[in-house]
């Protein structure tokens, strides 16, 4: 009996010890067989390494047609030349024509204007010019007055053409068409209502409803005439460290009606800005 029971114990002994050593191969085999899943799975990223360049090498061109749009936005918004000119200025006057026979030179001249350019070189301006035509003294004789007093006011619309010559001096002409409106004043006139007409009467614009007599009535001793004509000059300009021009400038005014005509030279220096 006792037999048995060892001869039972020894068999289970080596069932046991079977089963064990069949469990401990198992364990060993199963990760070998595993681990060749794993290597596939590290050169996957590696091999999409190179993609991730692209990118940056496209970069410096976006950078680069950015900045070239920028810097000629800039380049058109700049230009070397003021949209707007204002000038004022004052001087003598000089007659020519009919003008110079009845008015002594030398009276008082100013002018005032607006220019808008449209680029460097042409631009439109517009002035005001006043000027001063104080008669002769052989004016007066004809006239048989002890004075007068005689003004012309001018309104010119002209093209102007600058001539940058250098960065501080240039130069520029004008020419265009104006209008004139000149008035007188005599005093203590003698002169007999109706009498003849002459040169200074048709002149002085007395004379232009009544072709050979001066009117019957005492207002032929105010003058007051509008006229039409044009006007040339020319300048020079001067450019201060502050920005603000200096100039010279010299205009030929000429204004005509009914045959009257009214021709002066203002000569001014002035400011611009």
């Amino acid at each position: 009996m006792m037999g048995k029971f060892a001869a039972t114990a020894r068999l289970l002994a080596l069932l046991i010890l079977i089963i064990l050593w069949g469990a401990l191969g198992f364990a060993q085999t199963a990760p070998a067989g595993q681990a060749p899943a794993t290597p596939p799975a590290t050169p996957a990223p590696a091999a999409q390494q190179p993609a991730t360049p692209a990118p940056a090498a496209q970069q410096p061109d976006s950078s680069q047609e950015s900045a070239d749009e920028v810097s000629s936005s800039r380049r058109k918004r700049v230009h070397d030349y003021r949209n707007w000119v204002y000038n004022v200025g004052a001087g003598a006057n000089l007659d020519s024509g009919a003008t110079r026979t009845w008015v002594r030179e030398g009276g008082f001249a100013a002018g005032a204007g607006v220019a808008r350019n449209a680029n460097k070189y042409l631009g439109l301006r517009a002035d005001f010019v006043f000027a001063n035509l104080p008669l002769r003294d052989s004016a007066l004789e004809v006239a048989q007055a002890t004075g007068a007093t005689t003004h012309v006011y001018s309104l010119a619309l002209d093209p102007i053409i600058n001539l940058p010559v250098t960065k501080v001096y240039g130069g520029y002409f004008l020419l265009g068409a104006d209008f004139l409106h000149r008035t007188g004043s005599l005093q203590s006139d003698t002169t007999i209502p109706g009498s003849p007409c002459n040169s200074f009467w048709n002149w002085w614009g007395a004379c232009q409803n009544s072709n050979f007599n001066i009117p019957l009535n005492g207002s032929f001793t105010n003058s007051s005439l509008n006229q039409f004509g044009y006007n040339v000059g020319a300048g020079v300009t001067r450019k201060m460290p502050s920005g603000v021009e200096i100039y010279g400038e010299v205009r030929l005014m000429h204004g005509t009606h009914n045959g009257i005509t009214t021709d002066y030279r203002p000569i001014t220096i002035g400011f611009r800005w």
